[in-house]
């Protein structure tokens, strides 16, 4: 385990590839296929009624206050990350297969995380609070922005259709559930901080009943025939690229705005994450009736990379010398 959080590799990331692997040996069939999917709509709805309830729209609002910050990170996150992913559509069909650029393109539209953000930042001794309104408030933004990102890039592209039907599924899914969140939070946010373990439950018992879900569509469709273990190899590279031209532009552009150092290193962990909380969920959702275990892999893939590379980019901004000046503006 020491050998593992050496690389930031924690229980539920194996927990997520374990779900994948039994999706793929064990696929659901017949009236179980019927039961996963109402118990994963299920699961969907209450992550996103928990994501209302917790996320407070004081804490955004207030973010407005230093809106440089928040505009920058925001533009990494829903502008240059679906402009780097329109970017390299010429990969499909010969590098990567369609199915698994539209992946590529789909975690270049998903929100930045939360969690690893502001654990990222505080370990960089950063600007925690800048990144904890940076990082919430893309989440925020994320429930309606992502699924609209979608529909208008991925629909015109032809990567994917969002229907009518898809958009009802959307809104009774994700932001009915989110909303209903928000409107009870002030009489639910003091139970949720003192009995973590059945929220902490909820979050990846649900992610990992949507992978599991995922891969075992994918098994009984026989999506896996049509991708070869090069494209695999080349949509790992295809991820760490991305992770690195997007930490080379928002670090560059820090720099070059002329925000102090504690705030580009918000910028710099808060604008290069992609989160696999959000995203897996929404995919199950948005392509629904498509190959959603090809689709959620380049996702599953960058999160991994995003972990390790800014784990270890974190503990170097650390080792700085403690008397430089980080003050946040």
């Amino acid at each position: 385990m020491k050998f593992l959080s050496r690389f930031y590799i924690d229980g539920f990331i194996l927990g997520i590839f374990a779900a994948a692997v039994l999706g793929t040996l064990f696929p659901a069939e017949g009236s179980w296929e019927s039961v996963l999917d109402w118990a994963t709509k299920i699961a969907i709805a209450l992550l996103f009624l928990l994501y209302g309830a917790r996320l407070s729209p004081r804490e955004a609002l207030e973010g407005v206050k230093h809106w440089r910050l928040h505009s920058v990170v925001f533009a990494a996150t829903y502008v240059l990350f679906p402009l780097i992913g329109l970017a390299l559509r010429f990969l499909a069909p010969t590098v990567v297969s369609d199915e698994l650029y539209t992946g590529i393109l789909y975690l270049c539209l998903v929100p930045s995380t939360v969690q690893s953000s502001i654990a990222f930042t505080s370990i960089a001794r950063g600007n925690i609070a800048g990144a904890v309104v940076s990082a919430s408030f893309s989440n925020l933004v994320g429930v309606f922005l992502t699924p609209l990102l979608v529909i208008l890039l991925m629909n015109t592209t032809g990567e994917a259709t969002v229907d009518a039907s898809a958009i009802l599924d959307i809104v009774a899914q994700l932001i009915v559930p989110f909303l209903i969140g928000q409107l009870i939070r002030p009489f639910v946010i003091d139970w949720l901080g003192r009995h973590a373990a059945p929220t902490k439950l909820v979050d990846r018992g649900s992610i990992l009943l949507v992978v599991f879900s995922a891969f075992s569509a994918s098994m009984r469709e026989d999506i896996w025939s049509a991708v070869s273990p090069w494209q695999i190899v080349a949509t790992v590279l295809v991820c760490c690229a991305i992770l690195a031209a997007v930490l080379g532009i928002t670090t560059f552009a820090g720099h070059k705005l002329g925000f102090p150092l504690a705030d580009r290193i918000v910028i710099t962990f808060c604008g290069s994450k992609k989160s696999l909380a959000t995203g897996l969920p929404m995919a199950s959702v948005l392509f629904a009736g498509g190959p959603v275990g090809l689709i959620v892999l380049p996702l599953i893939i960058f999160h991994q990379i995003q972990l390790i590379v800014c784990a270890a980019l974190a503990q170097r901004y650390a080792k700085r010398n403690p008397d430089e000046s980080v003050g946040a503006r």
